[in-house]
């Protein structure tokens, strides 16, 4: 299966806008952003499990991370409330569940091979720090060769000079809106700038973005 497979080519999808796709698993459901293979793929997604519901027991035989958005997802390594960053390095294994019901944002084959790090950030309680703007700022969650991970709050009205993506981003509009000369982006929206890309976004309304950067 290839959903904006192309790592060269801009993509933007609203997920909002696309059906939940049944997964093998009974009370498990996908929204699939961009996906290159079968069931053991690279890819992004929005992944929703109903409440009583679990994913038989794997291993992340190319690494996996993902952002808890609603609810609590649970594993052998605790419990990840709403707000949870956690990054499983290759050759991790886990048999999640949740009991509540839960939705997370799920990026799967995207790491280093060297990249070996556990991470758990609680991005509720972590600190933000000034960016390289007025009215933006950012938390670090992860970094590792030239890839960064992190999220960015920008402030109503804040804008940010035009640049150019050496190596590709990503973004998730986790709240409020973003923008370029391209289009309007607003919560839900995963958005995908090619390495070589150049844009001059900014937010009106204000919003929390995730990002990760220098992987493509």
């Amino acid at each position: 299966m290839q959903i904006n497979a192309d790592l060269s080519k801009r993509a933007v999808v609203n997920s909002n806008q696309l059906p939940w796709v049944d997964s093998p698993m009974a009370g498990v459901q996908r929204r699939m952003l961009d996906r290159d293979g079968a069931e053991v793929a690279r890819a992004t997604s929005l992944v929703r499990y109903a409440p009583d519901s679990w994913f038989s027991a794997h291993s992340h035989d190319a690494g996996e991370e993902f952002l808890v958005l609603e609810g609590v997802f649970s594993d052998e390594m605790g419990d990840f409330p709403a707000g949870m960053y956690v990054r499983n390095p290759i050759g991790s294994r886990h048999k999640p569940h949740t009991v509540e019901g839960t939705i997370i944002l799920v990026k799967l084959r995207q790491f280093a091979r060297e990249d070996q790090e556990f991470v758990r950030i609680d991005t509720n309680t972590a600190s933000w720090q000034p960016g390289l703007a007025e009215g933006i700022e950012f938390m670090h969650l992860h970094e590792y060769g030239e890839e960064r991970v992190m999220l960015l709050k920008w402030h109503a009205g804040s804008r940010f000079r035009s640049h150019t993506h050496s190596r590709g981003e990503e973004l998730f509009v986790l709240s409020g809106s973003l923008s370029d000369e391209h289009g309007d982006y607003p919560t839900g929206t995963w958005l995908r700038n090619p390495a070589g890309s150049e844009h001059s976004p900014y937010s009106e309304e204000g919003c929390v973005v995730f990002l990760k950067s220098g992987h493509l």
